[in-house]
């Protein structure tokens, strides 16, 4: 490898989007739908970070290779493939990435699903935490809220020192948040020198750093096996490590960022690029059909081959509660 260690971008594509059903099904979680501007979030992800990085790694399934492979070919983007036989959560994920490169490389880890604007702020905040990453610490990302939102979790902060994550807040404890002012949101982004993530996921969880190594060292091509891959315990790396190394830092930043894992927040962004809502701010998303709301406001009709949905804007964290009951009748509409 030449002397010049490279920044990897590496893409977690795992999620299947369960809030966003019926538009995101496991055949096309949202992440890959070309809702945004003709375009999905997983490319766009690919686009933002291009200029910034020497080499791409995609971390997903068996399930959606296929569908990032389509996404990688369109932009013409050489990258790593990295395929789980099944999901164990983003330890795992990102130790596969830290084992698939030199241990001086700093990676940066993104989601492939979220929205991010403003990136003048984006590469400023991604200059400092190479910059940290280089000095060898652990960096996570921090977006100063803009409202005491309940979807996301928190970072508590001292300057750059983290002194604490805390879980998805109700409204009170949220707000609670807001007011004391060094609460960040927690944006799932991270960067780090490969080697470092390693040492210290073997320090806190030497379970999790064994079984990754030996799936790693077992892969066929960047595919990990499956009976290895079952062996991994399933936990976050916000478990894992985040939550008990004493090398991280945080870095805050105002760009626009929304995880989009509502249909409040997709609303909000459509709103924001034109897309069309009545007077009463209803939204027809899916569909070109003549459609029209009597009585309603804030009513987002979500029209799709084989379901339709119909919501009002804030209750869009319920979404979720219709999955589930889909997910227990092993029903086919979540396909």
């Amino acid at each position: 490898m030449n002397q010049k260690h490279s920044i990897i971008h590496v893409i977690l594509t795992g999620g299947v989007g369960s809030r966003l059903w019926p538009l995101s099904r496991k055949s096309q979680p949202k992440q890959y739908l070309d809702l945004f501007e003709g375009k999905s979030l997983f490319e766009m992800t690919v686009e933002r970070n291009r200029d910034l990085v020497d080499q791409v790694m995609v971390v997903g399934n068996v399930d959606n290779c296929h569908l990032s492979k389509a996404v990688m070919e369109k932009s013409n983007t050489p990258y790593i493939d990295i395929v789980e036989s099944t999901p164990r959560n983003t330890a795992a994920a990102i130790a596969f990435a830290a084992f698939a490169a030199d241990p001086e490389d700093i990676l940066i880890v993104t989601p492939s699903d979220h929205i991010i604007d403003e990136m003048q702020h984006y590469n400023q905040a991604l200059t400092e935490a190479i910059e940290k990453a280089s000095r060898g610490f652990i960096v996570t990302f921090g977006i100063i809220p803009t409202k005491p939102e309940t979807g996301y979790g928190y970072i508590e902060r001292k300057g750059d020192n983290v002194v604490s994550f805390r879980e998805k807040p109700n409204k009170v404890t949220a707000t609670d948040f807001i007011a004391k002012g060094n609460f960040l949101w927690n944006s799932g982004m991270f960067c780090f020198k490969a080697g470092v993530l390693l040492e210290e996921l073997k320090a806190f969880n030497p379970e999790v750093y064994e079984k990754s190594k030996i799936a790693w060292e077992n892969n066929t091509n960047g595919n990990i096996d499956l009976n290895l891959s079952m062996e991994i315990p399933s936990i976050s790396i916000d478990y894992a490590v985040m939550e008990r190394s004493k090398k991280i830092k945080v870095v805050s930043s105002t760009f626009v960022w929304s995880d989009l894992g509502s249909f409040e927040s997709v609303y909000d962004y459509l709103v924001s690029k034109g897309h069309p809502v009545d007077k009463n701010g209803n939204m027809v998303i899916g569909t070109n059909l003549f459609t029209a709301f009597i009585g309603l406001k804030n009513t987002i009709f979500v029209a799709t081959e084989t379901a339709n949905l119909i919501l009002q804007k804030e209750q869009s964290q319920d979404v979720k509660n219709i999955y589930n009951e889909l997910e227990r009748k092993k029903s086919n509409l979540l396909n």
